[in-house]
């Protein structure tokens, strides 16, 4: 129960927080019987992809996501790879599917994740949820900063 309270308060806080949205006024019956416009759409606010850099390094999001072409702290061998290389994100998901695997990493599992191991026996994936550890803008920033992630050109230096 306490987790959807907090989402909730985290999808009020991103409508709040939004600048990119765009106000329309809307009648009652076009809202519908749930009060929701028919073209009503989630806009996660507009984050800075240097400062997600820097929150992947202090919630230590490198220890599990390696980042091709990206230098983080040393990790020990076990902590590596729980979860997937993150080079080539940009242009796969929108900033909102990257903000969502952030706050609950449940909400979509890739079929392969069990047998790649990013899923744990009891169904669930190993990556801890943010919810209550970021706040909007972290999460937004964050979002931001995998969703610019390209990848390596052919024969670049990883860094590693």
């Amino acid at each position: 129960m306490h987790r959807i309270i907090a989402l909730a308060g985290v999808l009020i806080a991103f409508f709040a927080c939004s600048k990119e949205r765009k106000e329309k006024e809307v009648s009652h019956q076009e809202m519908g019987a749930h009060g929701m416009s028919s073209d009503w759409k989630f806009t996660l606010p507009k984050g800075d992809p240097a400062e997600g850099r820097k929150i992947f390094v202090e919630v230590e999001c490198y220890k599990c996501h390696e980042v091709k072409g990206e230098k983080f702290p040393a990790v020990a061998e076990g902590e590596k790879g729980v979860g997937p290389e993150l080079s080539q994100m940009a242009g796969m998901h929108p900033r909102e599917f990257f903000a969502e695997s952030i706050i609950n990493p449940n909400a979509v599992i890739d079929a392969d994740a069990k047998k790649l191991g990013y899923v744990g026996e009891d169904g669930k994936s190993k990556m801890p949820d943010y919810n209550s550890v970021l706040t909007v803008k972290q999460v937004a920033d964050l979002a931001s900063y995998i969703a610019s992630l390209k990848g390596l050109k052919p024969n670049e230096h990883t860094g590693h």
